[in-house]
């Protein structure tokens, strides 16, 4: 499977609206520093034994609970769940980030899918690490209260998007200007549509707004300029130029998952 593994540049994940798989980095590529130090990148040695390469990207929620996408299953690739680090370096870096180990622990109701709309079963496209430590010095990201998005007046509003994902380095062409890169990268995204699983936003560069891409899958939608995470990136078009499709955590099905792995929800 594809693993939109957050691109962050332009925050557009790969597959949704035009059946694809999900997963990709934010173009054009802004580096967020020290924007968002609960955003990290979730790696495993799922290419390469000994090289501990992306996954995905994703946030923490919780001292030792880290959030991101089920379809980021390193179990895809033969790897068993606790085999899984997660680093918060603003850059990541092989042979000298900080790592933290964990336990990739999916929502069980999880399967693959090739689209997201509002007639789309639900894909569950919802996971956690399990940190066997707290990161110090991290502030865990807020989560909304059930139902937030469905009673908010979203025309107009932006979401912030973070992730370690590839990046393209054109705005117009295909995926062979899709690149990777290693950082963790923000931009903004708008509203386009809200369905009963999904938050649809508009990621065309053209706009002003930032694409996900592969490897941005999992990181973070806040709302607006806040710490909320309303959404975790899951899906997109394949060149990262067009729609970023992201799961709501306002959700019944997002919420009972959340709540069965002992997690306090407003």
């Amino acid at each position: 499977m594809h693993r939109k593994r957050l691109l962050l540049a332009v925050v557009g994940v790969v597959a949704a609206i035009l059946g694809v798989a999900p997963a990709i980095a934010i173009y054009p590529p802004v580096a967020d520093g020290t924007g968002h130090p609960n955003v990290g990148i979730l790696v495993s040695e799922w290419k390469t034994p000994g090289v501990k390469d992306r996954l995905c990207t994703g946030t923490l929620i919780a001292p030792t609970v880290f959030l991101t996408s089920a379809h980021c299953d390193p179990a895809s690739d033969g790897i068993p769940p606790d085999k899984v680090w997660v680093s918060f370096d603003p850059v990541y870096e092989f042979d000298n980030s900080t790592l933290y180990h964990g336990t990739f622990i999916p929502n069980p109701n999880y399967h693959d899918y090739h689209a997201a709309g509002a007639t789309a079963d639900d894909p569950n496209d919802i996971a956690i690490v399990r940190l066997d430590i707290a990161p110090p010095n991290v502030t865990p990201a807020t989560l909304p209260t059930a139902g937030l998005l469905s009673n908010l007046a979203l025309r107009g509003q932006s979401f912030t998007v973070v992730g370690y994902g590839r990046t393209r380095i054109d705005k117009t062409k295909g995926p062979n200007n899709i690149v990777n890169q290693w950082a963790r990268n923000v931009g903004t995204v708008t509203f386009r549509s809200l369905q009963n699983l999904w938050l649809m936003q508009d990621a065309n560069p053209s706009t002003g707004n930032v694409t996900t891409c592969y490897g941005d899958s999992g990181g973070p939608h806040f709302l607006g300029d806040s710490n909320m995470v309303v959404a975790i990136t899951s899906t997109g078009d394949i060149p990262c130029r067009a729609n970023d499709v992201s799961y709501r955590l306002d959700t019944p099905s997002a919420r009972n998952y959340l709540e069965a792995q002992g997690i306090t929800l407003p």
